[in-house]
């Protein structure tokens, strides 16, 4: 038996070794035709059914050389975005040809929103097209009707930052409230620094505003503000008038002298007249007497806004009185309620000179009314912020 077990055991173990040598070539060849398979790309699936094809043997042993790397070519194939696909510009309902102005300008379509209103007078918005990782710059100036077009503006920062937006930043050329920037009496609301909180709360990252009422109010905000302002524009125009007398630049109130001194100095640094009044109500005031030299001179009324045109009216007839030859009104938000038209068509004025930062209707306009476009300002600074570059190198 042990003769028997010895002459059997060369055989037995020539046998186990054929076999583990045919499982380890059979393991091979398995590992060899999945391994390449995990990680082929298109040019080298293409390479292999080719050499399939012409019966070239076994079409690993000839040497791959690929034309691109897969993950080249693969990104070569992905659709290429344009270089301001995630700059996206929407606008509210309260000055939709402004919007369009700047997105003409900065070269991009206009963003499709559809805003409605329910017969209960609720509001609607939803966006038509993707803002996914994009920068959004909602483009609502909060003028009448104040309160429907800020909400309005509310709810299209909800909307973008819904649909996953990357930035929201609100571009708000006329901002209302911002007269009530402090408590001048007991008992009183600071409703500038509500609609800032608001607009914060709302879920902006970013406020773009166009002269401020006051600057101060621009500290009310929690998060970056960009302030700009109008006057570049109002100076091209009169630049462009060659007056050739002698200029000087009033201020309507007292609390206008930084701005008008700001104005003159760019206009040839020109002389600084002062109205000094004593406002007796909301809306309501006083022309009391001129701080400065007007007669023989050609006056330039300068202020932020023009509500009533109460101010600049009374202001406007006391340089007449004190000798000025002609008038002109620069403002850059031009709110005109009534009586407005009436007292600035009346023929005090040479020219009121506004921008287009609040949509004038048709029966707003007069002869002696001058909308100027400031687009093109407002879209330097849309791109200046998009691109991360100073705002304020575009006034310098």
């Amino acid at each position: 038996m042990a003769a028997t077990a010895a002459a059997a055991s060369p055989s037995s173990s020539l046998l186990l070794s054929r076999r583990h040598a045919a499982s380890s070539s059979a393991l091979r060849a398995a590992a060899r035709l999945r391994a390449p398979r995990c990680v082929l790309g298109a040019e080298q699936v293409r390479v292999v059914e080719a050499g399939k094809r012409m019966g070239g043997g076994d079409p690993w042993a000839a040497p791959w050389t690929p034309k691109a790397p897969a993950q080249e070519a693969r990104l070569a194939a992905m659709p290429q975005e344009t270089p301001d696909s995630r700059l996206k510009i929407f606008s509210g309902t309260a000055n939709r040809p402004l919007a369009q102005e700047i997105a003409s300008y900065l070269g991009v379509d206009l963003g499709k929103v559809l805003i409605k209103r329910f017969a209960d007078g609720e509001i609607y918005v939803q966006l038509q097209e993707s803002v996914r990782g994009c920068d959004v710059f909602l483009v609502q100036p909060t003028c009448s009707p104040v309160n429907e077009n800020l909400m309005e503006l509310f709810i299209m920062i909800d909307a973008c930052r819904r649909a996953s937006a990357r930035s929201i930043t609100v571009v708000i050329p006329y901002f209302g409230y911002a007269r009530a920037d402090r408590k001048a009496q007991g008992r009183e609301a600071i409703t500038a620094k509500l609609a800032a909180n608001l607009l914060t709360e709302a879920g902006s990252d970013r406020v773009i505003v166009c002269d401020m009422h006051s600057a101060q109010a621009l500290g009310y905000f929690d998060i970056p503000v960009d302030h700009i302002y109008g006057q570049p524009v109002i100076l091209d125009y009169l630049a462009s008038k060659t007056i050739s007398k002698d200029l000087v630049v009033v201020s309507p109130d007292v609390g206008g002298v930084v701005r008008a001194r700001a104005f003159a100095k760019k206009l040839s640094d020109a002389p600084l007249a002062i109205v000094d009044k004593r406002r007796q109500g909301h809306n309501l005031s006083e022309v009391m007497h001129l701080i400065g030299d007007v007669k023989g001179k050609v006056a330039i009324m300068v202020d932020d806004m023009i509500d009533t045109a109460g101010t600049i009216t009374s202001g406007a007839a006391l340089l007449k009185q004190e000798g000025a030859e002609a008038v002109y009104a620069c403002c850059t938000h031009a709110v005109l309620s009534p009586p407005a038209i009436e007292r600035l068509s009346g023929g005090i004025f040479e020219e009121v000179i506004v921008t287009n930062s609040i949509l004038l209707p048709e029966d707003k306009c007069f002869p002696q009314l001058t909308v100027l476009s400031m687009a093109n300002l407002v879209a330097e600074t849309i791109w200046h912020v998009h691109r991360d570059g100073s705002v304020s190198s575009i006034f310098q």
